[in-house]
């Protein structure tokens, strides 16, 4: 798994203070580079320091809660290589 895409388009449009919170919080967290673009977060590793997709995600969702955007937002897989942050549909009676 050399490098990993974080789709954030939908963070992106509820704030997009977001996206450096997250892009600082993987940089602390994981051992690789992190790339910001428009729409996705890439995050690039070396063969001997990548993370298990299982780990990736778990991060993702320990970022979630701390910005308090856990109610808000859920992370999904979109793929091998790739995670979506994507906004909770809310269901009204």
């Amino acid at each position: 798994m050399p490098n990993v895409v974080i789709e954030v388009n939908e963070l992106r449009n509820f704030d997009d203070a977001c996206i450096r919170e997250l892009t600082d919080f993987l940089e602390g967290k994981l051992e690789g580079k992190v790339i910001t673009a428009k729409k996705e977060v890439t995050l690039e590793f070396e063969e001997e320091k990548e993370a298990s997709r299982s780990f990736l995600r778990l991060i993702l969702k320990k970022f979630l809660h701390r910005a308090n955007l856990k109610e808000d937002f859920k992370v999904i897989s979109g793929g091998e290589n790739i995670f979506i942050i994507k906004e909770k549909k809310v269901y009204e009676e």
